[in-house]
Parts: C-alpha cells; sequence; structure tokens
C-alpha cells in the first residue's frame, strides 16, 4: 500500500474506532450453535457490559406435545448433530422411568458402550478442533489458522490423520450398538433395540485398547503444549478465567464421576457438599430465570435463590461440564484418569477449581475415563448377552431421565396420558445449566481483556475463548419463549434516509 494512502487508511481507522461504543461479535466461532457478542464501551472505551445473546429458538418442549412418548429419543436427538447420542440417551432413561421398568443389565451395559465412546469421540472434538485451537495455534494467531488446519499444520499431519482416524473408529462402535451414529436408534423403555454379535468383539476390543491409547496421547499432548507453557498456565488461572460459584454433577455409590447414571451430587463454592439427589427430585433444587435479550433460560439453584449474575454462596449461580464434574465428585472410577484428577488438582491449587479454562484439561481428564470405561465394558463377558430389554407392562405417566453431556448434566422429563401420549416435556439441557454462569465469564472477560477503547481480533478471540472452554451447544439449550430479542427495523426512503426506526 502507498505510504500516504496508508497514513490516511489507519488514521481513518482510529477515528472509526475512538468513536466506536459498541463492539460485536457476530457470530461467534468454534462452538455448537449460533450466539453473538454485544459489548458496550464507556467513555474511557473500558467494557460497561458485555453479552453473550443466543439468537435461535428450538422449541422441541413444545412440538413433541401429542407424540407417542416411544418417539422422544429419535425426536430429540435431531436438537442437535453433535451431541444427540446425549439427547437419545436421557430420553431412553426417561422412558425407563415413565414405564416404571427397569433397564435390563445387558441392555444396560451396552447403552454404557455407546455412551462412552460417544464422550470420547466428542471430548476429542473439542480439544482439537473447537477449543483446541486457541492454545495449540495460539489465542492470538491469525483468525484463519485458529482451526483445525491450523491444529496439523501446528502439530502435523501424521498427528492430524491419527486424530481424525481414531474418532472416525471410535464411532463405530456408535454406529453398530446404535443403529445410527448421528442419531441413533438404539433406545427402548427398558434395554435397547439389538445386541452385540461375539464376532464384533475383537475389532472392538482392538478400538478400545487404540482409544485408551489416543487418551493417554491427549493428556501427553496437553502437557507438552499448555502446561509447559508459563503464559498459558497464567492465562488459565488469571482472574479474567475465574469464577467462584456451586458445581454440580452425577456421581456413583462412591461419589466418583458418572457419565451414564447415579446421583446429582451439587458442591458450594468453597467444595463442600450441599445437596446430592436422585434426578427424580431435581425441581426441589433446579429453578430457571429469564432474560429479554437471550432465548436460552438461567437455571439456578431454587433454596438459595436468584440474585443476578454474581458468583459466591449467597448466589444461586452453578456449573456443570467437565471442571465442575471433577469439583463435584470425590475422584475419578477409573485408575489412569484417577492418577489425572490428582495432578490437576494438585497443580491448580487444589478443590475446587474455579478457573473456567480449566474446562479443557478436565476434558483430557475425563477422555481417559471414558476409554478405560470402554475397555473394561469390550471384556465385559455379559455384553454380549442374548436379551437384553425387559419389556414395561405398567401404565406411564412421568419419567425423568439423566445423562453427563459432554457439556453439563442433562435432564429430560416426560409426562404422558395413559396411551403415553406426550402432554409435557421439560429438557434442562446441558448448557442451559451453564448459561449463568458463562454470561458472567463473557462479560468479565471483556471488562477485563479491553481498555482504552483497544480492540483487536486477538482479544476479541480471548473474549469468545470465555464461553469456549465450556463447549456450549446453543443449538440444544434453546428452548424458551418468554425471551423476547432486541429487534430494531429501520424504515428508510428511496435515497437511504431513515424515515422511522421500531425497537422491541
Amino acid at each position: 500500500m502507498d505510504k500516504t494512502a496508508q497514513k490516511v487508511w489507519n488514521q481513518a481507522h482510529q477515528q472509526a474506532n475512538s468513536g466506536r461504543r459498541t463492539v460485536t461479535i457476530d457470530p461467534i466461532t468454534r462452538l455448537e450453535g449460533h450466539g453473538k457478542i454485544e459489548i458496550f464501551l464507556n467513555d474511557q472505551g473500558n467494557v460497561d457490559r458485555a453479552y453473550l445473546q443466543i439468537p435461535e429458538l428450538r422449541g422441541f418442549e413444545v412440538f413433541s406435545q401429542g407424540r407417542p412418548a416411544e418417539d422422544m429419543p429419535q425426536i430429540t436427538s435431531r436438537i442437535c448433530g453433535v451431541c444427540p447420542t446425549a439427547h437419545h440417551m436421557a430420553a431412553a432413561k426417561a422412558l425407563d422411568d415413565l414405564y416404571g421398568v427397569k433397564c435390563h443389565p445387558v441392555g444396560r451395559k451396552i447403552r454404557e458402550l455407546v455412551y462412552n465412546a460417544f464422550m470420547l469421540e466428542d471430548h476429542a472434538l473439542h480439544v482439537y478442533v473447537l477449543g483446541g485451537p486457541d492454545f495449540i495455534v495460539g489465542p492470538d494467531a491469525p483468525k484463519e489458522m485458529r482451526n483445525i488446519v491450523g491444529v496439523i499444520g501446528k502439530v502435523g499431519l501424521d498427528v492430524g490423520k491419527r486424530v481424525i482416524s481414531m474418532r472416525r473408529r471410535i464411532r463405530e462402535i456408535i454406529n453398530y450398538a446404535g443403529g445410527k451414529v448421528i442419531h441413533p436408534v438404539m433406545g427402548l423403555p427398558g434395554g435397547v433395540a439389538k445386541g452385540i454379535s461375539a464376532s464384533e468383539l475383537p475389532k472392538f476390543k482392538e478400538i478400545a485398547k487404540d482409544g485408551l491409547e489416543f487418551a493417554k496421547f491427549t493428556l501427553q499432548v496437553f502437557h507438552d503444549i499448555v502446561l509447559r507453557n508459563d503464559a498459558y498456565v497464567k492465562l488459565i488461572t488469571s482472574d479474567t478465567f475465574t469464577h467462584k460459584t456451586y458445581y454440580m454433577g452425577l456421581v456413583d455409590k462412591n461419589n466418583k464421576v458418572n457419565f451414564y447414571d447415579g446421583d446429582v451430587r451439587v458442591v458450594t463454592p468453597e467444595g463442600k457438599e450441599y445437596a446430592k439427589f436422585p434426578i427424580q427430585k431435581y425441581l426441589e433444587h433446579i429453578s430457571e430465570h429469564v432474560e429479554p435479550w437471550s432465548y436460552i433460560k438461567f437455571p439456578f439453584l431454587k433454596k438459595v435463590g436468584w440474585n443476578g449474575f454474581v458468583e459466591g454462596g449467597s448466589s444461586g449461580v452453578y456449573a456443570v461440564a467437565p471442571m465442575a464434574r471433577l469439583n463435584a465428585a470425590d475422584g475419578m472410577a477409573t485408575p489412569e484418569a484417577q492418577k489425572a484428577y490428582e495432578e490437576y488438582f494438585k497443580v491448580l491449587g487444589g478443590k475446587p477449581v474455579h478457573h473456567t479454562l480449566a474446562n479443557h484439561w478436565a476434558r483430557v481428564v475425563e477422555m481417559l475415563q471414558a476409554a478405560e470405561r470402554i475397555v473394561e465394558l469390550v471384556n465385559d463377558p455379559e455384553l454380549t448377552g442374548k436379551e437384553f430389554r425387559t419389556i414395561p407392562t405398567k401404565t406411564p405417566k412421568i419419567g425423568v431421565g439423566v445423562v453427563e453431556a459432554p457439556r453439563g448434566t442433562l435432564i429430560h422429563q416426560y409426562e404422558t396420558d395413559e396411551n403415553g401420549l406426550i402432554r409435557r416435556a421439560n429438557l434442562i439441557v446441558a448448557t442451559l445449566n451453564n448459561s449463568a454462569r458463562i454470561a458472567m465469564s463473557v462479560d468479565k472477560a471483556a471488562k477485563g481483556l479491553i481498555k482504552g477503547g483497544k480492540v483487536d481480533d486477538g482479544l476479541l478471540n480471548m473474549v469468545e475463548m470465555a464461553f469456549r472452554a465450556y463447549d456450549p451447544c446453543f443449538g440444544c439449550a434453546t428452548h424458551t419463549l418468554p425471551g423476547e430479542m432486541p429487534m430494531i427495523v429501520t424504515l428508510r426512503d428511496m435515497k437511504g434516509g431513515v424515515i422511522r426506526e421500531i425497537r422491541r
């Protein structure tokens, strides 16, 4: 560019920026679903408030009314193409409860196999494709490099091939046992639609073994790229990305992390057990707040109450997902994951960990547990049992199902008439549980990073990192009608002049 033209361009750019009052990130990237961030600056160019808005609406809770309950695992899995297995499994478990039938032991093991395979490959997706580029390539790297292509350029083509190949192979387990890899069709009240042939086990055992090695390899990658970089560790533990809130997750009878089943456990910001309850009592503990600027609802702890977007013990705001699960549990259920769990808390200063970006590390710890559980299940002789379903006989009424989705605790509740037709459906979707904390994280990151009106692409990406660490799926999480999106209608004449502006 000519130097004179460059000087004029830069002066114009600075002038434009000096008068800017609002910064918009639209669309936000590397997440499931859609969203945008509006950042409002004051006269000093600092952040007054930043909003994460979810401008989409799904409405599954409404249009599933009148449908047969047995259709819900198929209907709700269409909410999302990334986490359909989580919705399918939560729906199948809700049907178990609805029909008052206990899942057949073999059917349960097949469900767990599919579910842990899903957790492993879905977490790998975020580590390497969605959240990983922020660390592997760098938070302020050119945006055209902050993606899987940039990751491959950094770690090498062979590693890239290994990541893609391993995810594909793990998904073969879901494809076989689940019937379909994107929208599984396996879940029925009392069990699953088909069993696993003994002839398939050698292949599954090979995939399981390689999957565990892949999880260990991913932990090593995290060590090499993130933990050995002092700047990254400081960023993870910085106040800009820290909130002291309650934490929630499913635990087994020994209070260890469980992705498929167990009681819901909640711990305080100090790490003490606050509540532990079966999922059927979730309405005693969880309520929802709505805001006029988003279609997403904001769940909170009912007995603490909604006191706004604030942290601390007097605020009902809580978190779910990997970091929250590790905080809410007393440990991991498998040995390699337990070792990684102990290192995680040792390095980060003990329990509970409040650093939002630590979700990335916790996610890798969970990959280990999912991989180890797959190995356990494919070596379980009962997995290939010929009976895999208990036929329900009771009249349906109300049923609640829960799983830990990669993005947090996922709850489905269905109420039916005596013919099993849905009268009411309530979905507390994983990302929904995190929505208040995510909104706080985006606001705090924007205030911590943007000063004096200085805004560049790298800083805006670091604001996005505040939501990206949660691995949110906003496509799943938007189900509220009370929300009212801000809308501006501008009427112009033929020459482009503004005649009238209507705001909602």
